[in-house]
């Protein structure tokens, strides 16, 4: 079982599901960004997903596409990224996954990528536009010692499901809702009966689900069909507000609260 993976297990069997916070990486700008990470990591956070910013990444609605434009504005980059991560690890124990579109990875190059992410300190990348079909392409030759973590969605089948769980590891990442990213209102049952489903194939790995979850409400009505759940719509957004790390901090102290299992 890989570290991710352990931190969540003893996360559950303590009595909580995991909470993943997503950040733009330089965002709200270069200076705060570890600021930032470090006030998530204090206000509940059991997991940072890091996301390198890109100027054409999938399914990122318009508040993740903001900050990462916010963010190229301020030529963050993958160095960038990977210098963030040290700097977070070498003052919080927390573990640390990067995210990031196949097109930048690419250009730096997949292999050293992955490499100079494991050094940084980070035990997983998500590379959500690399399919199932691509990945033993995309990865061939990769540093095997850090975790890849892939998506499910609402139209996976069940075969589908299986083999994303036997090729992940780290977590299983489910998408809640189909389109992009960002807050919502209310979710039909349709979604719960999907993510139950999910929930009962899912074997190997542990299942996170993320899209659309703002609220502490959201986590307790999602709760029991996962074992964590990923937020970041709702703590970017509040970014950006005036006192905007001490705002994302309530919100991540509440939905922390929210992810003990009653």
């Amino acid at each position: 079982m890989s570290k991710i993976a352990e931190h969540i297990e003893a996360l559950n069997k303590k009595g909580r599901k995991a909470l993943t916070i997503f950040l733009t990486a330089g965002y709200p700008n270069k200076n705060s960004f570890t600021d930032a990470a470090k006030a998530a990591v204090d206000s509940g956070a059991d997991i940072l997903e890091i996301g390198v910013p890109f100027g054409d990444s999938l399914a990122d609605g318009p508040v993740i596409q903001s900050s990462y434009y916010k963010a190229l504005e301020e030529n963050i980059n993958i160095k960038d990224v990977l210098k963030f991560v040290e700097e977070i690890k070498s003052e919080k124990n927390i573990s640390i996954v990067i995210m990031g579109s196949s097109n930048p990875i690419n250009n730096y190059g997949t292999k050293n990528f992955i490499n100079d992410a494991k050094n940084s300190g980070a035990e997983g990348i998500i590379v959500p536009d690399v399919t199932l079909e691509e990945y033993d392409d995309f990865f061939a030759g990769t540093n095997k010692s850090i975790d890849k973590i892939l998506l499910t969605t609402p139209t996976s089948s069940e075969d589908r499901i299986r083999s994303i769980d036997k090729m992940s590891s780290g977590f299983v990442y489910c998408v809640s809702v189909l389109g992009t990213t960002g807050v919502r209102s209310k979710f039909d049952e349709t979604v719960i009966k999907n993510l139950a489903r999910t929930y009962s194939i899912v074997k190997k790995n542990k299942l996170q689900i993320g899209f659309g979850i703002s609220s502490g409400e959201d986590v307790r009505r999602f709760k029991n069909y996962c074992d964590g759940v990923i937020v970041g719509s709702a703590v970017v957004k509040l970014l950006n507000e005036k006192n905007g790390i001490e705002l994302s901090s309530k919100l991540i102290s509440e939905l922390s609260n929210a992810c003990l299992i009653e």
